[in-house]
């Protein structure tokens, strides 16, 4: 019985306006939706998360600048030997660090999203992490991307600037209605090396109920800034003791019949969840994948601020 348990999921179930072109799409119920959404998440990232951010994505590298005359005391590896012949004194070039990033957001639409026992979906989560750092992002200058996956590739859209493309983005995760109901992870990973061939900081947000993947993992990495969020909620960690329950597997509609008094089994399901996770850690770690866990009942900024303070002090 507990192997079945491990995969259960699904038993609980004044801004600036958006663009005109987008109102007469939408629902008044989403637009409202993106609406709170914006102003929560232009909250957090003016107060507490964009300063975190730029901190930590300091952009690729150095750019080349200008050239200008050679000073005592510059440098003398960065003259520029033929500047320097056709003027007749030396001329150093200047570099200047390449600030703009691509950000990819690679976001899970499975079914096991549709999960939540303390008044938010996974999904929702997933929803309102993607726009914190789409608006982090956009307000840095980058660009922003989306990858929206279940067991195929549900939608793409190339990275771009500013606020309308980010009301698209989030318009399209939170009204987005999947065809698939699975989750394959190695698809999104293997599809963001084909659409991105320069490096990208690229986020996986997922519930990573799923197995198979870290080969696809390992080679994302060696080409991207790979940084997972795994959303977590309590009542998967951890069943409360209320009689006999039905429990259902989102993903795949299997049933099963649980007691949870029997507080034995509750001990044992809540061991094997633990034992997940810390495998999961340690697989990412061991790969060099930066992991943040979110729990849906907690502050969503805390692990990403804290995450981006312990980014800033690595490097």
């Amino acid at each position: 019985m507990l192997p079945i348990l491990q995969k259960l999921t699904g038993a609980f179930h004044k801004p600036p306006p958006p663009p005109d072109e987008f109102e007469k799409t939408i629902s008044p119920e989403l637009i409202k939706k993106i609406r709170d959404i914006q102003v929560k998440t232009n909250h957090l990232v003016n107060h507490m998360v964009a300063g975190e951010y730029v901190s930590a994505f300091k952009g690729r590298g150095m750019e080349f600048s200008e050239v200008r005359e050679y000073e005592p005391g510059d440098d003398v590896r960065l003259i520029d030997w033929n500047v320097t012949a056709r003027m007749g004194h030396p001329y150093i070039k200047e570099f200047r660090e390449e600030r703009e990033l691509s950000v990819m957001l690679l976001v899970d639409v499975s079914s096991s999203g549709g999960f939540g026992s303390v008044g938010k979906l996974k999904n929702e989560v997933a929803a309102e992490i993607a726009s914190v750092l789409a608006f982090s992002a956009i307000k840095n200058n980058d660009k922003v991307g989306l990858i929206v996956f279940s067991d195929k590739i549900e939608h793409y859209i190339q990275p771009q600037k500013g606020r309308a493309h980010i009301w698209n983005l989030i318009r399209t995760i939170l009204n987005f209605v999947p065809e698939g109901r699975h989750t394959d992870l190695n698809l999104p990973l293997e599809y963001l090396s084909k659409v991105q061939k320069r490096k990208s900081v690229a986020f996986l947000i997922s519930d990573f109920q799923a197995e198979g993947y870290l080969r696809n993992l390992r080679l994302a990495r060696q080409k991207h800034d790979l940084i997972a969020i795994s959303i977590l909620d309590p009542r998967e960690q951890e069943l409360p003791d209320a009689g006999w329950i039905y429990l259902e597997d989102a993903e795949t509609g299997e049933t099963l019949l649980v007691d949870t008094s029997n507080r034995d089994m509750a001990r044992q399901l809540t061991q094997i969840k633990m034992k997940e996770r810390v495998e999961r850690k340690r697989q990412f770690h061991a790969n060099g994948v930066d992991l943040i866990e979110i729990l849906t009942d907690r502050s969503l900024t805390q692990p990403l601020i804290q995450f981006f303070k312990m980014r800033e002090k690595r490097h």
